[in-house]
Protein backbone atom coordinates (compact mmCIF):
# COMPACT_ATOMS: atom_id res chain seq x y z
CA UNK A 1 0.00 0.00 0.00
CA UNK A 2 1.50 3.35 -1.07
CA UNK A 3 2.30 5.89 1.66
CA UNK A 4 0.14 8.99 1.43
CA UNK A 5 2.01 12.27 0.91
CA UNK A 6 2.31 14.39 4.09
CA UNK A 7 0.93 17.89 4.30
CA UNK A 8 3.21 20.80 5.20
CA UNK A 9 1.69 20.85 8.68
CA UNK A 10 2.50 17.18 9.24
CA UNK A 11 6.07 17.75 8.01
CA UNK A 12 6.50 20.57 10.51
CA UNK A 13 5.18 18.46 13.39
CA UNK A 14 7.49 15.54 12.50
CA UNK A 15 10.48 17.91 12.34
CA UNK A 16 9.70 19.41 15.76
CA UNK A 17 9.22 15.95 17.27
CA UNK A 18 12.62 14.83 15.94
CA UNK A 19 14.30 17.94 17.34
CA UNK A 20 12.66 17.31 20.72
CA UNK A 21 14.03 13.73 20.80
CA UNK A 22 17.56 15.00 20.03
CA UNK A 23 17.23 17.63 22.74
CA UNK A 24 16.05 15.06 25.31
CA UNK A 25 18.92 12.70 24.41
CA UNK A 26 21.48 15.50 24.79
CA UNK A 27 20.01 16.50 28.14
CA UNK A 28 20.13 12.91 29.36
CA UNK A 29 23.77 12.55 28.28
CA UNK A 30 24.65 15.77 30.12
CA UNK A 31 22.85 14.53 33.21
CA UNK A 32 24.81 11.26 33.19
CA UNK A 33 28.08 13.11 32.74
CA UNK A 34 27.18 15.42 35.60
CA UNK A 35 26.47 12.46 37.90
CA UNK A 36 29.79 10.84 36.98
CA UNK A 37 31.62 14.07 37.69
CA UNK A 38 29.79 14.30 41.00
CA UNK A 39 30.90 10.81 41.94
CA UNK A 40 34.47 11.62 41.01
CA UNK A 41 34.31 14.80 43.08
CA UNK A 42 32.82 12.90 46.02
CA UNK A 43 35.67 10.36 45.99
CA UNK A 44 38.32 13.03 45.84
CA UNK A 45 38.18 13.97 49.53
CA UNK A 46 38.46 10.27 50.50
CA UNK A 47 41.85 10.05 48.85
CA UNK A 48 43.12 12.85 50.99
CA UNK A 49 41.51 11.64 54.22
CA UNK A 50 44.10 8.96 55.10
CA UNK A 51 45.53 11.02 57.89
CA UNK A 52 42.23 12.48 59.03
CA UNK A 53 40.93 12.10 62.62
CA UNK A 54 38.15 9.83 61.37
CA UNK A 55 40.70 7.43 59.87
CA UNK A 56 42.69 7.45 63.11
CA UNK A 57 39.56 6.60 65.08
CA UNK A 58 38.75 3.75 62.72
CA UNK A 59 42.31 2.42 62.95
CA UNK A 60 42.15 2.53 66.74
CA UNK A 61 38.84 0.67 66.71
CA UNK A 62 40.27 -2.00 64.41
CA UNK A 63 43.29 -2.43 66.67
CA UNK A 64 41.02 -2.69 69.72
CA UNK A 65 38.87 -5.32 68.01
CA UNK A 66 41.95 -7.32 67.02
CA UNK A 67 43.19 -7.22 70.60
CA UNK A 68 39.78 -8.32 71.90
CA UNK A 69 39.75 -11.18 69.39
CA UNK A 70 43.21 -12.31 70.52
CA UNK A 71 42.12 -12.21 74.17
CA UNK A 72 38.98 -14.20 73.34
CA UNK A 73 41.05 -16.84 71.54
CA UNK A 74 43.41 -17.05 74.51
CA UNK A 75 40.51 -17.44 76.93
CA UNK A 76 38.99 -20.15 74.72
CA UNK A 77 42.28 -22.07 74.68
CA UNK A 78 42.58 -21.77 78.46
CA UNK A 79 39.02 -22.97 78.93
CA UNK A 80 39.62 -25.95 76.65
CA UNK A 81 42.81 -26.86 78.52
CA UNK A 82 41.04 -26.58 81.87
CA UNK A 83 38.18 -28.76 80.63
CA UNK A 84 40.69 -31.36 79.49
CA UNK A 85 42.42 -31.28 82.89
CA UNK A 86 39.10 -31.68 84.68
CA UNK A 87 38.20 -34.63 82.47
CA UNK A 88 41.60 -36.24 83.05
CA UNK A 89 41.30 -35.79 86.83
CA UNK A 90 37.81 -37.27 86.75
CA UNK A 91 39.09 -40.28 84.82
CA UNK A 92 41.93 -40.74 87.31
CA UNK A 93 39.56 -40.51 90.26
CA UNK A 94 37.22 -43.02 88.64
CA UNK A 95 40.15 -45.37 88.05
CA UNK A 96 41.25 -45.02 91.68
CA UNK A 97 37.72 -45.62 92.89
CA UNK A 98 37.54 -48.75 90.78
CA UNK A 99 40.89 -50.05 92.02
CA UNK A 100 40.37 -49.30 95.68
CA UNK A 101 36.64 -49.87 96.08
CA UNK A 102 37.46 -53.19 97.80
CA UNK A 103 39.86 -51.66 100.31
CA UNK A 104 37.38 -51.67 103.21
CA UNK A 105 36.30 -55.21 102.40
CA UNK A 106 39.94 -56.38 102.23
CA UNK A 107 40.69 -54.82 105.61
CA UNK A 108 37.75 -56.73 107.10
CA UNK A 109 38.90 -59.97 105.48
CA UNK A 110 42.56 -59.83 106.58
CA UNK A 111 41.86 -60.84 110.22
CA UNK A 112 40.18 -63.98 108.88
CA UNK A 113 43.34 -64.80 106.93
CA UNK A 114 45.44 -64.13 110.04
CA UNK A 115 43.27 -66.50 112.08
CA UNK A 116 43.52 -69.27 109.47
CA UNK A 117 47.31 -68.90 109.33
CA UNK A 118 47.62 -69.07 113.13
CA UNK A 119 45.26 -72.04 113.25
CA UNK A 120 47.35 -73.81 110.65
CA UNK A 121 50.54 -73.17 112.61
CA UNK A 122 49.04 -74.43 115.85
CA UNK A 123 47.70 -77.60 114.22
CA UNK A 124 51.09 -78.76 112.94
CA UNK A 125 51.78 -82.24 114.33
CA UNK A 126 48.76 -82.34 116.62
CA UNK A 127 45.68 -82.24 114.34
CA UNK A 128 44.31 -84.95 112.15
CA UNK A 129 45.40 -84.89 108.54
CA UNK A 130 41.88 -84.20 107.32
CA UNK A 131 41.51 -81.15 109.59
CA UNK A 132 44.92 -79.85 108.61
CA UNK A 133 44.11 -80.24 104.94
CA UNK A 134 40.74 -78.52 105.34
CA UNK A 135 42.22 -75.44 107.01
CA UNK A 136 45.06 -75.33 104.50
CA UNK A 137 42.63 -75.44 101.55
CA UNK A 138 40.42 -72.74 103.09
CA UNK A 139 43.42 -70.48 103.60
CA UNK A 140 44.59 -71.05 100.02
CA UNK A 141 41.16 -70.17 98.65
CA UNK A 142 41.12 -66.95 100.67
CA UNK A 143 44.57 -65.96 99.44
CA UNK A 144 43.69 -66.82 95.83
CA UNK A 145 40.62 -64.59 95.97
CA UNK A 146 42.65 -61.71 97.43
CA UNK A 147 45.32 -62.13 94.78
CA UNK A 148 42.69 -62.13 92.04
CA UNK A 149 41.60 -58.63 93.10
CA UNK A 150 45.12 -57.18 93.33
CA UNK A 151 45.98 -57.94 96.96
CA UNK A 152 49.56 -58.99 97.71
CA UNK A 153 51.25 -59.75 101.02
CA UNK A 154 54.30 -58.05 102.54
CA UNK A 155 56.72 -60.49 104.18
CA UNK A 156 59.95 -58.54 104.65
CA UNK A 157 61.96 -61.00 106.73
CA UNK A 158 65.68 -60.22 106.29
CA UNK A 159 64.99 -57.04 104.31
CA UNK A 160 65.96 -53.48 105.30
CA UNK A 161 63.33 -51.72 107.38
CA UNK A 162 61.05 -49.51 105.26
CA UNK A 163 58.86 -47.14 107.27
CA UNK A 164 56.57 -46.74 104.27
CA UNK A 165 55.31 -50.32 104.48
CA UNK A 166 56.68 -51.62 107.82
CA UNK A 167 55.73 -50.84 111.40
CA UNK A 168 58.48 -51.51 113.96
CA UNK A 169 57.06 -53.19 117.05
CA UNK A 170 60.46 -53.58 118.72
CA UNK A 171 64.18 -53.04 118.14
CA UNK A 172 66.59 -55.74 119.30
CA UNK A 173 70.41 -55.59 119.29
CA UNK A 174 71.81 -58.20 116.94
CA UNK A 175 75.52 -58.33 116.04
CA UNK A 176 74.85 -60.80 113.20
CA UNK A 177 72.62 -58.43 111.22
CA UNK A 178 73.05 -54.96 109.85
CA UNK A 179 71.20 -52.29 111.82
CA UNK A 180 67.60 -51.66 110.73
CA UNK A 181 67.13 -55.14 109.31
CA UNK A 182 63.81 -56.94 109.76
CA UNK A 183 64.53 -59.83 112.13
CA UNK A 184 61.01 -61.13 112.57
CA UNK A 185 57.60 -60.59 110.98
CA UNK A 186 54.95 -60.58 113.69
CA UNK A 187 52.11 -59.90 111.27
CA UNK A 188 52.22 -59.73 107.48
CA UNK A 189 51.34 -56.55 105.68
CA UNK A 190 49.21 -56.22 102.56
CA UNK A 191 48.99 -54.02 99.47
CA UNK A 192 45.93 -53.43 97.29
CA UNK A 193 46.91 -52.59 93.72
CA UNK A 194 50.20 -51.22 95.00
CA UNK A 195 48.68 -49.11 97.79
CA UNK A 196 49.27 -49.97 101.42
CA UNK A 197 46.29 -51.52 103.19
CA UNK A 198 48.10 -52.72 106.29
CA UNK A 199 51.77 -52.34 107.22
CA UNK A 200 53.80 -55.37 108.21
CA UNK A 201 54.44 -55.48 111.96
CA UNK A 202 58.10 -56.35 112.43
CA UNK A 203 60.98 -56.61 114.87
CA UNK A 204 64.02 -54.63 113.72
CA UNK A 205 67.68 -55.17 114.52
CA UNK A 206 69.88 -52.48 115.97
CA UNK A 207 73.59 -52.14 116.52
CA UNK A 208 74.83 -54.19 119.46
CA UNK A 209 76.60 -52.34 122.29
Amino acid sequence: MAKEPQTPLEDELARQEQEAEVTDQSAEERLVEGELEGLIDDDAPLEGSVGSPEADVLAAQVEELEQSLAEAKDQALRAAAEAQNVRRRAEQEAEKARKFALEKFVKELLPVVDSLEKALESMQGDAAEVHLEGVSMTLKMQLDVLSKFGVESIEPHGEPFDPQVHEAMAMVPNPELDPNTVMEVMQKGYLLNGRLVRPAMVVVSQKAN
